[in-house]
């Protein structure tokens, strides 16, 4: 299993090594540096091994700080996936674990948020501590260095009256990294799986908090104070010479030692790390406006079963390949709002559509003023599309495609688009057979699809490749009267609750025997698995996966590609 993982998944395995290198790398370097550099052998002498845990945990902060806007520049990895086409599908499949490294940048940024907050903790203890100490000690001296002139402090901490809580609160670094900290948990805490389904709301806004993230990053270090001592003075006054002078001091002084170190502040350097990434960012947003300013016409609204809404739509240059996705705003609900919709339409059409279920208060409130305006049309804006893996479903001989409920959309374009395909003759499609799999909790929700699947069913019958696709329709949530209306006519050719020739099952699929049956069915075969679901079924899907390739190259493969948005 963990041959055939490194097999599938060996550009994110090394993306993954070189990242958590470099952030070992950053972290031992750094720690090091400020636990044994002799700059910082008086900023020691106040807070032992402190600085070292709180400057290092920085240098990866800033680090992660600069990685975690580039996985949600869609344009740019739309512009990569376009770029690599022509490279392994393996590599260009990688790109669709892009959420999946974003979460992982933004828990590790917690971690090193929590271990930079504790040890600076400690350190305004220490410095508090040593400022109000009397005993003559070295950092009791060095507290007090402040008193020779305005800039020759080293602990930032000039007062005897003073608290941890209020450094915290009145200083640059202290009132930023709150600022920060907040902005980081609430961000977290609102992107979870529940909260993203059900709030998704709550999730959009709290996230815009990167805003004020980034710009308390910036501010957070330009106060400068942690210092260490100059070079200059680390040439004049070195610590192992002169260090036990100032605190053994005599009045009449003449040696090399008796001057004081002085000390300068470490420059502010966050903005360095993440100017690029953000820069880049703000021409992803501008040419989202961009593109978003365009002309979208409304040429179709169709109402289905279960509070389905269709909406067919045209735009000026738009150019769309299977499973890709679009984002949706509808200024008559929301002027900030986007959401991501799959295309259920096939690149052959003159159009491009979306199927929308009530899902939440703003696809409740789009549905309902779709439904209330007979007259004109809402006006809708439209960003993309962008790619996701089903796009590459056509690259594959043998392709499992396996939607839950509304997850069903991007097949609906790929059905489509075969369809078109098998009319056209298209000498181009790879693909050989096709399994398709839909796991629906109640029959209305199947309503929408069945047009689709009936035609398809015909169509393939008609040219003679009835083999082609293999589907099952499996209803997850059924009750006592379906039942019955399923007992009483069990020998109609077509399907009692779909009216389709395949029957539907009742219950969840055994995935072992269907992989199973795939890969005794095609035995040579690379084949595309396929999910547009929620996560348990991923994980089900991919061990299958695993378990059932062969990790001999000549013999059956079995690819996992899941929908990210």
């Amino acid at each position: 299993t963990m041959g055939n993982w490194l097999v599938n998944h060996w550009f994110s395995a090394a993306v993954l090594a070189a990242w958590l290198g470099i952030n070992i790398f950053l972290f031992t370097y750094y720690f090091l540096f400020f636990d044994r550099d002799e700059r910082y052998f008086y900023t020691r002498a106040i807070l032992g091994s402190a600085l070292a845990w709180a400057r290092a945990s920085a240098k990866c902060l800033n680090f992660n700080s600069m990685l975690i806007l580039l996985p949600i520049c869609r344009n740019l990895l739309s512009f990569l996936r376009g770029t690599c086409s022509c490279c392994r599908r393996t590599l260009r499949k990688q790109l669709d674990h892009n959420l999946t490294f974003h979460k992982l940048v933004a828990y590790t940024l917690a971690l090193l948020t929590a271990v930079h907050t504790i040890a600076h903790l400690f350190n305004l203890e220490r410095y508090n501590h040593s400022q109000q100490a009397t005993d003559g000690s070295l950092p009791a001296v060095l507290s007090k260095m402040h008193l020779q002139g305005s800039d020759k402090w080293l602990n930032p901490i000039h007062s005897d009256q003073t608290t941890v809580e209020y450094v915290a609160f009145t200083t640059i670094p202290g009132l930023t990294g709150v600022i920060i900290t907040l902005a980081l948990i609430l961000m977290i805490t609102s992107s979870t799986e529940f909260i993203r389904r059900n709030y998704f709301e709550l999730f959009w806004y709290t996230h815009h908090l990167f805003l004020v993230y980034f710009a308390g990053l910036v501010i957070h270090g330009i106060a400068g104070l942690v210092r260490g001592q100059t070079e200059e003075s680390l040439e004049e006054v070195h610590p192992h010479r002169c260090a036990h002078n100032l605190t053994h001091r005599d009045e009449d002084c003449s040696h090399d030692c008796c001057k004081d170190p002085e000390f300068g502040s470490i420059p502010a350097e966050s903005w360095k790390w993440v100017l690029a990434p953000v820069l880049l960012y703000v021409f992803e947003r501008i040419l989202r406006v961009w593109r978003a300013r365009q002309k979208v016409v409304v040429t179709k609204v169709v109402m289905h079963p279960a509070r389905v809404l269709e909406l067919q739509m045209q735009k000026k240059g738009f150019r769309m390949e299977v499973g890709q996705y679009i984002f949706v705003n509808c200024p008559a609900i929301s002027l900030l709002e986007w959401h991501p919709f799959t295309l259920t339409s096939a690149p052959e059409e003159d159009f491009f559509s979306i199927h929308i279920r009530a899902a939440g208060d703003w696809t409740d409130r789009l549905i309902d003023t779709f439904q209330q305006q007979k007259l004109e049309m809402p006006r809708i804006k439209v960003d993309g599309p962008f790619g996701t893996a089903s796009e590459d479903v056509f690259q594959y001989e043998v392709a499992m495609l396996v939607g839950a409920g509304i997850g069903v959309t991007p097949f609906a374009s790929i059905l489509k688009s075969i369809w078109y395909k098998f009319q056209q003759a298209d000498q181009t499609l790879k693909t050989k057979k096709i399994y398709f799999y839909w796991l629906c909790r109640d029959t209305g929700a199947f309503a929408w699809f069945n047009d689709l699947l009936a035609s398809l069913e015909q169509k393939m019958a008609e040219s003679g490749k009835a083999d082609f696709l293999t589907y099952r329709l499996f209803l997850t949530g059924w009750d006592t009267s379906i039942a019955n209306n399923v007992a009483l006519r069990f020998d109609t050719a077509t399907d009692t609750v779909t009216g389709l020739r395949h029957k539907t099952i009742f219950g969840r699929p055994m995935w072992n025997s269907e992989f199973a049956a795939v890969a005794a069915a095609h035995p040579r075969s690379v084949v595309g698995v396929f999910l547009c679901g929620p996560g348990a079924l991923a994980k089900s899907l991919q061990k299958s996966c695993h378990q059932h390739s062969s990790l001999d190259p000549r013999k059956v493969k079995f690819y996992f590609n899941k929908e990210n948005f």
